[in-house]
Order: C-alpha cells, then structure tokens, then sequence
C-alpha cells in the first residue's frame, strides 16, 4: 500500500514571520509599529482635537481613530483598568490622547449639562500619576477607586506603613505589636524583606506594612498607587533625626497621608524625646506639645511602654482624617508589595488588597506578570479563600515575579490579560527610551 505524501510546509514569504513563540512577538511587534505608525500621522494630520467634558472609551477612540484596545492599554499603562462603556473625565481623556500624540482642547459648549455619571468618570481619572514629562510624577491625593460610587463603598481597616532610619527599632514595634520575634533572627537589625501584616486593636484590624529602606512604598507612589492610608515614622530617643528620617518624611509628605511620630527607645538612659521633638520642628514636623497638629508617641519596643497608645492614637487618626473606604464586592485590585521565586513553591507574591475581593481561581495580572490563583495565605501562613480589601495576602500561582509596587488586578479572560501585560511591557519600554534619552542629554 502506497504511503501518503506527506505536504511540505512553504516556505515563509517575503514580509511573512515565522512560526512559534517568536514569530508570535514579530508579529506583535510589527502590528505595535503599525498602529503607533498610522496613530501618528493621524495626529499630524488632523491637527487640534476637542474632547468633551466627559467621554466614553469607545467614543474617545472613535473621535481619535484609533482602535479601542489601544485606548484602553493606555489607559491600563497610566494606572486605570476601564471597560469600553466606561465614562471618562476631560483631564482622563486628554492625557490618553496625548499619550497617543494627539494635541487636544476641551471643548466648548454654551449651557450644556454634563449627562454621564459624575462618580464614574471621577474614579477613573489617572492624570496625578502619569505625568511623564515632568521631573517627578506626583502621587494622587487619594485612591481613585474610593470616589466610583459612594453608595457602594464599606469601612475597611487603615493600612500603615512603618518607617524611619535603619536600627531605629522599625520592625522591633512592628515585633511587638505582633507578638512575635521576627526581628531576633534578622543581622545587623536590617528588615530582611517587606512585611506585610494584619493586627486587631480593641476588635478592630489595622494592617501594617514594613518597609526597609521605602524601596517598595517609593516605587509604589512613583506608579501612582497609594497605598498607605498613615504613615508611622520611628525616630530613636537616643539618636534623633537622621538622613532616612527625613527621607521618610519626605515620602509621607509626597503621599499626602498623615503623620504619626513614634519617639522609640525611650527606656535608655541617653533618650532625649525633646531634642527629638525640636529637630522634628526644624523639619516642619510640628507636634501637639509644641502647638501643631502631629502626634508624638514615645514608646519602648523593648519595655513595650507605650504600644498601647500608640494604636490607639493610629485609630483615632484613622477615624478622624482618613476614614477608609472601598468597594469589596468589585474584581480585586492592588498593589504587590513584595514578590520573590521560592524553589519549592514557585513564584510568590505578596499583595495588599485596595479594592474588591481577590479569590482563589481568580485570574490575575500583576505588572507584566499572569496566572490563576492557586492559594492564598494570610499574615500568619494560614490558608484563605479570599482576600477583601486592605488584608495582606501571600499568592501562589503567579507565571513568574512581579516587581515591588507593581498593580495587580483580577480579570475576567485571557484575552484582557494579555492586553493589559501588551500595555504593561509597553510602558516598560517607554520608560527606558526615556531613561537612556535623559542619559544621552547629560553626556
């Protein structure tokens, strides 16, 4: 019996790319290069464009011409997921446009009410974090996804970052606070890695974070994502204020989030809480004693004097000026605040939960990042089914590790994973483009 000719695979044409993973990301690199090509001179061409007050994504592209994925992957590449139905602002929409290298104006329409939903548009505007051209980008006073609709919106623990110059007793409070000796085991009193944990005060939770040296809470602000609702800042009695005290003062006052004093140490003999207080001042950092509005705690880690008001102190603040809020009954979405590869588990990551409930199966893309949650953990490495919002929570499951800062959002498919991670690389390389541009002005 004759065998049957088997056909030879053709050849690749002129212009066509190869097969596999790799022509995959020719062909994406190409079509990329297409739009950003045909995008452009669209823009050359028709010159000012006028927005109005508020616009949807699919009318935004239509006006724009440009393919509606390719608004909203720049809207995901400036820190908001949005939907093709979703209203956004002026100041959203302009910044998209602009992004694309369209000039835009706001048009002008005489006694015209505004009809899309107000709390909408306002929980997508993302024009604090992404103003690439200025020397810095600014954090947004407040989560954006706290304004999508009041009604919505339920009490949530206050997250508080800890901060303040190396062996000034951080994570010895944080210690204390735990009931537990993580910082017996760390060299030279350095935090080994950032912690994220979740402490009840009087029936009530409080989640706390560690950060050493603010690598992740710097990166976090710089990609627009407020984190933190109160910011601890640790000053040694005996030491007093010191470059990194600064420093952390320096982030709070940039996340615009109030400051609490923690004045620790003060059991040895050379504590010294006035000098401490006065240096504070001399920084602008005025506390209730001396006529301001910032507390000073002084605490002991070691005598635990002190831990009590403390908490009690960071409720009060919470209650007062922050009162925090979020929808948990939304997909989740937050921030990474640490991620590392484990030999035995694989990639590991932990997220502070901001918005929604993340739950196990849930399909997550964190930075550039994909996978299905396999697991979830708590604080303590105790296994949960969800994470609402404000809990810190260990995930397994991740295709590999994210970075410090990076946004994490639950998604419904594969195909909006793979546009968000499109938008996340995307901007990846902007931002390098940028980077070796500004060290090429300098040489």
């Amino acid at each position: 019996m004759p065998r049957p000719q088997q056909r030879s695979r053709p050849a690749n044409r002129p212009g066509q790319t190869r097969g596999g993973r790799r022509g995959q990301l020719e062909a994406f690199e190409r079509r990329a290069a297409e739009a950003a090509s045909a995008t452009a001179t669209r823009a050359a061409e028709i010159g000012p464009i006028e927005l109005p007050s508020v616009v949807s994504v699919s009318d935004l592209a239509g006006i724009l011409g440009v393919p509606v994925t390719q608004v909203i992957k720049t809207l995901f590449t400036n820190g908001t997921v949005a939907t093709i139905n979703q209203a956004l602002d002026y100041d959203t929409a302009a910044v998209v446009a602009t992004d694309l290298g369209f000039e835009v104006r706001e048009q002008r329409v005489a006694a015209a009410p505004a009809p899309a939903p107000a709390p909408t548009a306002t929980a997508t505007a993302v024009a604090p974090p992404i103003a690439d051209s200025a020397a810095e980008p600014a954090a947004p006073s407040a989560p954006a996804e706290e304004a999508e609709d009041p009604s919505l919106l339920q009490p949530r623990p206050p997250v508080v970052t800890i901060m303040g110059h190396v062996d000034h007793g951080k994570t010895s409070l944080l210690d204390v606070i735990r009931n537990t000796r993580v910082a017996a085991g760390e060299a030279g009193g350095i935090t080994q890695h950032i912690g994220a944990y979740q402490v009840e005060v009087n029936g009530s939770p409080i989640t706390f974070l560690d950060t050493p040296g603010h690598e992740a809470f710097t990166a976090m602000r710089a990609r627009g994502a407020q984190v933190t609702d109160i910011a601890v800042i640790v000053v040694a009695a005996d030491d007093g204020v010191m470059p990194q005290t600064r420093e952390a003062i320096d982030h709070a006052r940039a996340a615009h989030v109030p400051l609490i004093i923690a004045i620790n140490k003060i059991d040895l003999a050379s504590a010294n809480p006035d000098r401490v207080k006065q240096e504070l001042a001399d920084l602008g950092v005025v506390v209730t004693e001396y006529g301001g509005s910032i507390e000073a705690i002084p605490v002991s880690a070691r005598t635990q004097a002190g831990i009590t008001t403390l908490l009690e102190t960071i409720q009060l603040v919470a209650e007062a000026e922050v009162e925090p809020k979020a929808n948990p009954n939304r997909p989740a979405s937050g921030a990474v605040v640490e991620a590392r590869m484990d030999k035995s588990r694989g990639a590991v990551a932990t997220f502070l939960v901001q918005r929604g409930t993340l739950h196990v199966g849930d399909l997550v893309v964190a930075g550039s990042i994909q996978g299905r949650v396999k697991a979830l953990f708590d604080d303590r490495g105790r296994r949960v089914k969800d994470a609402p919002p404000s809990f810190p929570v260990e995930v397994l499951g991740l295709g590999g590790v994210p970075a410090a800062g990076d946004r994490f959002t639950a998604v419904t498919d594969e195909r909006t994973a793979r546009t968000m991670i499109e938008a996340a690389l995307g901007a990846g390389q902007r931002d390098a483009s940028r980077v070796s541009a500004r060290g090429r002005s300098r040489s």
